[in-house]
């Protein structure tokens, strides 16, 4: 029996990794802004521990979708300490952008991509894609500004040429038929998609849930 909302709050608090980190899980899906207090203490032991950083990437991103906009300023600091795991960064990235949705989502945006962090810059993409977010002309500027130097293997550019289904004018689509013609083809079919105008739904799905 799935856990209800006040079930998965309470195992939080559980002992064992595993059954915190699927209470995390749990939460994330349901998506209730009660949970918010309750998952920003338990991410606050949670750090202590390096070892346990799936359960970390899970309440990241619980607080993310329930939307507990206090949780802002902890996980801006945390996206600037060291993480062995990198993948927490991705998480951090994803919630900054999601608790700043829509006023705040240029600034947390330009914020994650200036940070030097390459796992949150991902991160913020990703939240950009998944969302369906819509960026300005000088904001999608910026985000090309900063994939421009990078080689054409690298990954950043994925989440990128999703989000760019909702872009327009020129230097988005020269950057999507760029990255149709690189050597990723993950980066290629989410391009493809994109000058169609259309997200590539898969990867939108995976996003939300991964």
């Amino acid at each position: 029996m799935a856990l209800t909302l006040d079930g998965a709050v309470a195992q939080l608090g559980h002992r064992h990794s595993p059954k915190r980190r699927s209470a995390a899980s749990r939460l994330r899906r349901l998506a209730g802004p009660a949970a918010g207090p309750a998952l920003m203490e338990a991410l606050q032991r949670e750090v202590r521990d390096a070892r346990t950083w799936e359960t970390q990437y899970q309440i990241v991103m619980a607080l993310g979708t329930c939307g507990h906009r206090a949780a802002l300023g902890m996980l801006r600091d945390l996206a600037q300490r060291p993480f062995e795991a990198t993948t927490v960064y991705v998480a951090l990235g994803d919630a900054v952008v999601r608790l700043s949705a829509p006023d705040g989502t240029v600034d947390s945006l330009r914020w994650c991509l200036g940070a030097g962090t390459p796992m949150l810059a991902d991160g913020a993409l990703r939240a950009v894609a998944v969302q369906r977010l819509t960026l300005d002309g000088a904001t999608i500027d910026h985000v090309l500004d900063f994939l421009g130097p990078l080689d054409p293997l690298d990954g950043l550019r994925f989440w990128a040429a999703v989000a760019a289904a909702g872009w327009t004018g020129p230097r988005v689509r020269g950057f999507l038929q760029e990255c149709m013609a690189g050597p990723r083809a993950d980066v290629a079919d989410a391009a493809t998609s994109s000058l169609q105008g259309k997200y590539l739904t898969q990867a939108v799905s995976f996003g939300a849930s991964c």
